[in-house]
């Protein structure tokens, strides 16, 4: 497993306010879309390309395109859909798969509740985009489901995480699957109630409200 800490003046900026209690849903939202923007550029750094033969004014030459299959993208709902808009301005042409889930606010355990993905992922490149890495557990259920359908290659990115979410994926997956993580920043420590610390509240709240 790779984990790569962003490390850029803007990101860390645009955390800070997005880490503010004072910040407004309205806010909450546009600065989740420009981090996973930012975030996305280094994530898909090694997305596959092929080369391509192309005509310019002045003479032909030889560029590259994105192969195909092209990369799926996999928001996890709900929270995960804030980041869709700033990982498709990266990625267009990308194929979107949905994965819902939730996670008892008492025990900690994940359920499946929805589930939109193609049978058969052999091959393919996916991103995972949900804004936490916490206890880590949903994003295990998550590589689980693509990892059934024929993936080997799995990148997420996240906006924060906590240590020991990181070290659940590493333990379950060394060797298993080329799992790589993308955050903008690695906090301390989980809390007693599984929230990360100083993170950043209930992603899902701040960019939606209580419903």
């Amino acid at each position: 497993m790779e984990l790569h800490v962003a490390d850029h003046p803007l990101i860390a900026h645009k955390l800070t306010v997005l880490r503010d209690e004072r910040t407004d849903s309205a806010r909450f939202r546009q600065l989740t879309d420009e981090l996973v923007t930012l975030l996305s550029y280094e994530a898909t750094r090694n997305v596959r390309t092929e080369p391509k033969v192309i005509t310019t004014p002045v003479a032909q030459t030889t560029g590259v395109q994105l192969a195909t299959p092209r990369p799926v993208v996999v928001p996890i709902l709900r929270a995960g859909l804030g980041m869709l808009e700033g990982m498709l301005r990266i990625l267009p042409t990308a194929e979107i798969g949905f994965l819902g889930m939730m996670r008892d606010e008492e025990t900690l355990e994940v359920t499946a509740y929805a589930e939109r993905l193609p049978q058969d992922l052999t091959h393919r490149q996916v991103y995972i985009i949900d804004p936490m890495l916490a206890t880590g557990a949903t994003l295990e259920m998550a590589i689980d489901f693509l990892l059934e359908r024929g993936v080997h290659e799995v990148t997420a990115v996240c906006l924060v995480s906590a240590p020991e979410g990181v070290e659940a994926i590493q333990a379950k997956y060394d060797g298993q699957a080329n799992i790589t993580i993308h955050t903008a920043a690695l906090d301390e420590r989980l809390n007693e109630n599984g929230y990360i610390v100083p993170g950043l509240g209930d992603a899902g709240d701040r960019l939606y409200g209580v419903v």
